[in-house]
Parts: C-alpha cells; structure tokens; sequence
C-alpha cells in the first residue's frame, strides 16, 4: 500500500486528455518500431507525472501564508502588483518560486479569503526564471482579501514552455488556505505579492511545496526601518 501511494498519485482532471493523446501516439508508435513505443510510453508516463495531484499537508496555524506551488524560491524582491488589478501602485515584496517541467503543476491559495479581482494578460515568453518574465510573460493575476482586511497578490506567469495558464477560481469566490485554484501546463512561475509589513521567511533557492511550506507569517512584523 505505501509503495503504491508514493508512486501512483491522484491525476488532476485536467490531465486526462493529455494522458489519453500520449497514449495513443504510443500506440502508433509501437507500430512503427518498439524504440519509438517504448520512447512513448516514458513520455506518456512523464505526462502523467506532470499532472499528478498529491494531497497536501497546510499548517493549522492561523496567519501563516503557504507556497502556492511547488518549486524553487528564484527572486525575492521589491516589485510594484500588475497593474490589471487596479490596486494601489506602490511596491510589495514579491517573492518567486519556479515550477521546473518535473514539479507539480497544481496551484494553490496562499492564504484563505475573498477573491476580489481576477485579471488575465496575454503577454510572451520569456523563460520563467528570468525577472522579466514578471512583466512581460503571459499572467494570470488574483487578489484575495483575507478575514483582517488585507490583501495578497498571487499571479500565475506562463513560461518558455509553458504556455497555458489554467484558473480554477473567478472574482467573488471563496478560498480555504491552500485550496487548488489553477495549474500552469508545462513549467512556469507563481509570483506572491506580500501585504505591506509582512516579510519572507524563505531564502532564494530553498525548495517549496504548495500548500505546506510556510513562505510568511502574517502575525510577524517587519523590523522598524531607522531613519536616515
């Protein structure tokens, strides 16, 4: 049982047809010659994979916000939210975490709450890793208004291979802290806009699990900047 649940997890929905197409091109494939069927059968199984959908272990703690998405921390910074949103144009720190093609791919809420606006922009793309694929990339972008009044940005970027942003969730909804709210086919970033005062608690490189890595405390705040 143990040997089963840790190679054979759950497959989102969104996956089914991907899988069902792979598999046929296989078929083909041993038609042709056994080395292509068999080719096909490791990317039908790497397709698979791809879309697997683990459930997830999320802290009970009120006020900690969780990585949306599986990956690694690759920027952590001072940016201004996308301006779809029609939120207030000042700076945030943005926290960054690639999802390489072997990540899960399942996106979740950082943090409970209202969504109160979802924005999508087409855009290029650029290789997710990079700054500019934040301002230049494909994105899809929510703001989710938690129980105390403030606001976490969370924006879905497609990336170089990666060229469909799916989303679960519209404006007005409900969220639970790590709820599944979208998926990015096939390898991208999630960027996390933090409420003013609220600093990271992750570094650049650390490795991330949607839904159980906190990445913020909201109960914690920011150290007091000196005057000049």
């Amino acid at each position: 049982m143990r040997m089963r649940d840790t190679f054979l997890k759950p497959m989102h929905p969104e996956g089914r047809k991907f899988v069902a197409i792979f598999a046929a091109i296989t078929l083909v494939l041993f038609l042709i010659a056994d080395v292509l069927g068999w080719i096909g059968v490791g990317l039908t199984i790497w397709c698979y994979y791809f879309f697997r959908d683990p459930q997830r272990v999320t802290p009970k703690r009120e006020g900690l916000i969780v990585s949306p998405a599986d990956g690694i921390v690759s920027l952590i910074e001072r940016a201004v939210p996308p301006i779809e949103l029609g939120v207030e144009d000042k700076p945030l720190t943005r926290v960054s975490v690639f999802m390489s093609v072997f990540n899960c791919h399942i996106n979740r809420a950082p943090v409970g709450g209202e969504v109160t606006a979802v924005a999508y922009r087409p855009g290029k793309f650029f290789n997710a890793s990079l700054d500019k694929a934040s301002a230049d990339n494909e994105r899809n972008s929510l703001c989710i208004r938690m129980d105390d009044g403030r606001s976490l940005i969370v924006t879905q970027i497609a990336g170089l291979v990666a060229r469909r942003i799916v989303c679960f969730t519209r404006a007005g909804a409900q969220l639970q802290t790590a709820e599944r709210f979208g998926l990015i086919r096939f390898g991208s970033r999630l960027d996390v806009y933090l409420p003013e005062g609220v600093e990271p608690m992750v570094e650049i490189g650390q490795t991330m699990i949607a839904g159980e890595t906190v990445l913020a405390d909201l109960t914690v705040s920011a150290p007091a900047q000196a005057a000049p």
